[in-house]
C-alpha cells in the first residue's frame, strides 16, 4: 500500500495554484528593489545567468544589436526596439537612459533600420516629474520622427496610469509618431479608451504583465481573453490603427478565427518567446513585429519572462546548463 502511494504522488502534476503562485513569486522577486539594486554586471546572478539570459535579450551593445536587427528584418518581420531600464529615480541615470535612445535614433538611420521603439515613463524621468518625462519623451519623438521611426509608450503598474495618460495626453496632440500600450486585464481600461481613442494615435493592445489585486484586474482566463477581443472591437469600430501584443497561442487562434488578422496593423511578440508560433501566423499572411530589447538591466525583463510559464524556468536552467542551445534567429 505504501509503495503504490508513493507511486501516486510520484506521478502527480502540480495544481494550477502552485503554477499562478509560482508565477506571482517570480514577479515579486523581479520587483524586489533590493534585488535589483544588488543587480549589475559583477552580480552573482548576472555571470550566472547572462547566457541564458540572451535567449530575451539580443544584445548588449550597438553594433550587435544592428546585426541581428538585419537578420530578423531579412527574415520578413516588422521591428521593435526597447532598451532595458524602467523606474529611474536618479536625474544622471535618467539622462543616460534618455541619451542612449537619442544615439539610437541615430544609428538606425545611419544603418537604414526603422524599428518603432519602446520605452517607460518611468524610465525617462516621470518619478522626478511629469514634466521631465514629457520632456525627455519629446526629446526621443523628435528625433525619432526627423528618420520616420515610430515610438511606443508602454504601460505600467496600475497606481501610474493616470500619470502615463497624463502625459500621453500632452505628448499625443504634437507628435504623430507617438503611440500607448493598453492592458486589458485593467478594469479602468473599458473608461480609459474612448479618452485614449480619441487622439487617433496607433494602440498597442496587451492583455497586462503586472500583479494587480482582484478589485484592479482580472486574472489570466476566459474573462480577459473575452475583454481583450471587447477593446479591439472598439479599437477598430474607431478605426485607431491596433497592434495586438499577445504570447498566448490560444489567444492568438482566436484572433484568426474571428477574422481580425486581417483587420489589425500587426501581432506583436517578445523576442525569444515562442517564435514559431509568430513565424505561423506570417506565414499565414499576418503582418508580424518581433519586440527585442537590448541592454544590460536585464533583470526585471528576465524574470518576467520566466514568470509567464513553468517550461520557461526549465528552459531557463537548460540555457544555464548548455548555453549553445541558444541560436539567434532559430525558429523564426
Amino acid at each position: 500500500m505504501c509503495e503504490q502511494t508513493l507511486v501516486s504522488k510520484e506521478k502527480e502534476v502540480p495544481s494550477k495554484e502552485i503554477y499562478t503562485l509560482a508565477c506571482a513569486g517570480l514577479k515579486k522577486l523581479a520587483l524586489n528593489q533590493e534585488c535589483r539594486n544588488a543587480f549589475d554586471k559583477n552580480s552573482l546572478f548576472f555571470k550566472l545567468f547572462e547566457q541564458a539570459a540572451h535567449r530575451y535579450i539580443i544584445a548588449s551593445d550597438a553594433q550587435e544589436l544592428n546585426r541581428k536587427l538585419h537578420t530578423l528584418a531579412a527574415k520578413g518581420y516588422q521591428l521593435g526596439v526597447e532598451y532595458v531600464g524602467e523606474e529611474n529615480h536618479d536625474p544622471h541615470v535618467v539622462q543616460r537612459f534618455v541619451g542612449e535612445y537619442l544615439s539610437a535614433v541615430q544609428r538606425f538611420a545611419d544603418a537604414g533600420l526603422k524599428p518603432q521603439l519602446g520605452f517607460d515613463l518611468s524610465a525617462v524621468g516621470m518619478l522626478i516629474s511629469q514634466e521631465t518625462a514629457y520632456r525627455n519623451a519629446s526629446a526621443i519623438l523628435a528625433a525619432a520622427a526627423q528618420h520616420d521611426i515610430p515610438v511606443m509608450i508602454s504601460m505600467e503598474h496600475s497606481s501610474a496610469v493616470d500619470k502615463i495618460l497624463e502625459v500621453y495626453a500632452e505628448l499625443a496632440p504634437a507628435h504623430l509618431n507617438v503611440g500607448i500600450t493598453v492592458q486589458a486585464h485593467l478594469h479602468r481600461t473599458v473608461n480609459d479608451l474612448p479618452r485614449i481613442i480619441s487622439y487617433g494615435r496607433k494602440v498597442r493592445l496587451v492583455k497586462g504583465v503586472y500583479n494587480e489585486s482582484l478589485d484592479v484586474a482580472l486574472p489570466r482566463g476566459e474573462e480577459l481573453d473575452d475583454r481583450y477581443l471587447m477593446l479591439l472591437d472598439n479599437l477598430l469600430a474607431a478605426s485607431v490603427p491596433v497592434s495586438c501584443a499577445t504570447q498566448d497561442p490560444n489567444l492568438i487562434k482566436r484572433l484568426f478565427a474571428g477574422g481580425y488578422n486581417s483587420k489589425i496593423e500587426e501581432l506583436e511578440m517578445l523576442h525569444g518567446v515562442q517564435p514559431e508560433v509568430l513565424r505561423s501566423a506570417r506565414e499565414a499572411g499576418l503582418n508580424c513585429r518581433i519586440a527585442a530589447v537590448y541592454g544590460d538591466s536585464w533583470y526585471l525583463h528576465f524574470l518576467h519572462r520566466l514568470a509567464e510559464s513553468p517550461d520557461n524556468v526549465l528552459e531557463a536552467l537548460a540555457d544555464f546548463y548548455d548555453p549553445s542551445r541558444i541560436t539567434f534567429g532559430a525558429g523564426y
